[in-house]
């Protein structure tokens, strides 16, 4: 992507065909596939106020990221946030993409200009700049999904450079001011551990999904300074968090766990998923 992006620009797959299906049915009946394996509640509760989902190819963690888009049959949002980690390029704060929109083979999800300005803003954290969002997958996987299950909602990707525990506190603060009033969804983008035995993987996401349970963000924060757990969208999932208990969600549900090994087979290096939700009662 040009290192230069204008607010008419759209941001275009960077995965597609290696984290899920280029072609355009097939990525439809794979996503569709996926969502008719979960069996969500019957009837569906109300619509979360946010959720955690995995960013892997669809093959490793695309089990897992179903069960938590399966509970948005037929709701309706102002906005989805989506906040990310950056996997390849690191810089300082938060950015938020400045273009018009992100494409999908399956079609094309606009982002929030409105909500984008009232976020960033004169921010000293957050900031519109392409950083972030040029090759990085962890937006992008989640937007099929979304399409199948929303259609083309707006949108704001918003992907942390620097997972911090101030920046982690300023951008909840921050969500929480734009979204009071609005019916919006936040999205934490993480995966869990990584490249460890099957075992030892289970091990330390038990930790972790233990504290989602509890809803204890500044506990999965600990965590991770501490390095008694792994996320790699850490940051986001506790920014997510923080911000939804503001905006009044009370209990979390753990939707899916799993690791690569129990989808794809090898258990000597795996990686670990989690999906999740968050509502102001329990689902």
């Amino acid at each position: 992507m040009r290192t230069e992006i204008t607010s008419g620009d759209t941001r275009p797959p960077a995965v597609a065909g290696m984290f899920y299906p280029a072609d355009p049915q097939r990525l439809a009946g794979d996503v569709e596939s996926l969502l008719a394996a979960s069996i969500p509640p019957d009837p569906l509760p109300p619509p979360p106020l946010a959720l955690i989902a995995p960013h892997a190819g669809y093959t490793y963690s695309g089990r897992t990221a179903a069960p938590a888009y399966a509970l948005l049959r037929g709701a309706r949002f102002d906005t989805v946030v989506i906040v990310s980690p950056s996997h390849r390029q690191y810089f300082d704060g938060v950015s938020i993409f400045p273009g018009a929109r992100y494409s999908t083979p399956v079609g094309e999800m606009p982002v929030d200009a409105a909500m984008r300005s009232a976020l960033a803003g004169d921010d000293p954290v957050i900031s519109v700049r392409p950083e972030g969002h040029g090759s990085e997958h962890a937006v992008e996987v989640h937007l099929p999904f979304l399409l199948s299950v929303l259609g083309p909602v707006p949108f704001l990707p918003v992907v942390m450079g620097d997972q911090s525990r101030e920046y982690c506190v300023h951008l909840a603060n921050r969500l929480r001011d734009v979204s009071e009033g609005k019916n919006i969804l936040l999205v934490a983008s993480t995966d869990l551990s990584h490249y460890r035995t099957y075992d030892r993987a289970n091990e330390i996401d038990a930790r972790f999904v233990d504290l989602v349970r509890r809803f204890d963000p500044m506990g999965i924060m600990e965590g991770l300074e501490n390095r008694s757990l792994e996320a790699c969208g850490g940051g986001p999932t506790v920014a997510v968090m923080l911000a939804a208990s503001l905006l009044g969600a009370a209990t979390a549900t753990i939707l899916d766990h799993r690791n690569s090994g129990d989808t794809e087979g090898d258990r000597s290096s795996v990686v670990g998923y989690l999906s999740a939700a968050f509502s102001r009662s329990p689902l």
